[in-house]
């Protein structure tokens, strides 16, 4: 399958504002060309730490039209870290397939004035949008955006109490008032009693979706899943949060930095605040321990995955020898599939193994 080709244009004296502070969130204009669509785009820099990579990632804002196939604004990811470029896509259309509200995600080709930039991850936003485009009731989204996180009373960060209920959160969309119901939700899973949690927690959590997000970031194994790398949704006609999975190129064995990552490092029990006081009641752990065994049966298995596997690097493998800041790693790129099976494999035996915890 031909990658997308975006053809990307920033006129010198922009692309000379945007490249003179990484750290600066204010946009420039620029034009995207799409096959034969041309399209008057603001774009920045996105994210921490990848903003200091030599192959930068991008958030576009659709400005002329304002919206484009569905969309107001996107991110391409450019994956830097992950050998395999497909982690992060493979783990959304994991958590799709399991249950979970997720992001949809496809591989492009860009292209700079002209240049080659290389094989990017184009990813939907997480915002109205998001909520519009598959017809569920308009709310509040939140984005965890640090260790603050963490659903907790004290921060994950430095360890201090924290100086706001809302702490670590960043409102994408919603009413004025909806950071009370956020503040709400840390009230009620830091201080009420067994009996009373379990009673309230299922009138401000969708506790179902919960415990298969829970089970999508163990198995998955992405240690920061807990505290950020999600976005919380609070459906406006029920009054439930839910949570939605970004940023998971961390995942199948790999690091946030590239490195190899021992397939027993995330416990099966997971951790933040929430989830401690979810798997101590009975009914819940319960539920979460049959979801985990359904998942090692379908799911989580080789036979699934082995084929959207091969099928992604297939896809990819042209274009990384065309990517500038990849195709000298092309060996490491072949022996991906390699590693993500080997996860898999060693991931689903610590698991099974660790199934007598949850009784």
């Amino acid at each position: 399958m031909n990658l997308p080709v975006y053809n990307l244009n920033i006129k010198s004296h922009d692309l000379k504002e945007l490249k003179r502070d990484v750290w600066i969130d204010d946009p420039v204009p620029a034009k995207l060309l799409i096959q034969k669509d041309k399209l008057d785009i603001d774009i920045a820099y996105r994210g921490a730490h990848i903003r200091e990579f030599i192959k930068k990632s991008y958030h576009i804002s659709f400005y002329d039209p304002p919206f484009y196939q569905g969309a107001r604004e996107i991110h391409l990811n450019a994956e830097y870290k992950d050998p395999s470029l497909i982690r992060n896509k493979l783990s959304l259309d994991f958590f799709s397939d399991i249950g979970c509200l997720s992001p949809r995600a496809k591989h492009i080709f860009l292209q700079l004035n002209g240049k080659a930039q290389g094989v990017y991850l184009e990813l939907e936003s997480v915002d109205k949008q998001f909520l519009v485009n598959r017809n569920l009731p308009l709310g509040a989204i939140f984005y965890a955006v640090n260790g603050d996180g963490n659903f907790s009373l004290i921060s994950g960060i430095d360890k201090n109490t924290k100086t706001a209920l809302t702490s670590g959160y960043e409102k994408k969309c919603g009413s004025n008032k909806t950071e009370q119901y956020l503040e709400e939700l840390i009230v009620t899973i830091n201080t009420l009693s067994r009996a009373d949690f379990k009673k309230e927690i299922l009138k401000i959590l969708e506790v179902e979706k919960y415990l298969r997000w829970l089970a999508g970031v163990v198995l998955t194994q992405n240690y920061d899943g807990f505290v950020h790398n999600y976005g919380l949704y609070r459906n406006g006609a029920t009054g439930q949060f839910e949570l939605i999975p970004w940023d998971y190129d961390a995942t199948w064995g790999r690091d946030v930095h590239g490195r190899l990552l021992d397939h027993d490092f995330v416990p099966i029990r997971g951790f933040n605040t929430l989830t401690a006081r979810i798997l101590d009641v009975d009914s819940f752990r319960s539920r979460y321990q049959q979801i985990l065994a359904e998942l090692l049966d379908s799911y989580f298995t080789r036979e699934y995955l082995d084929p959207k596997v091969e099928r992604l690097m297939n896809n990819l493998r042209p274009y990384i020898l065309k990517d500038p800041y990849k195709k000298e790693a092309v060996e490491q790129f072949d022996i991906e599939p390699n590693v993500i099976a080997q996860f898999i494999e060693k991931r689903r035996s610590f698991i099974k193994n660790q199934m007598y915890k949850l009784d």
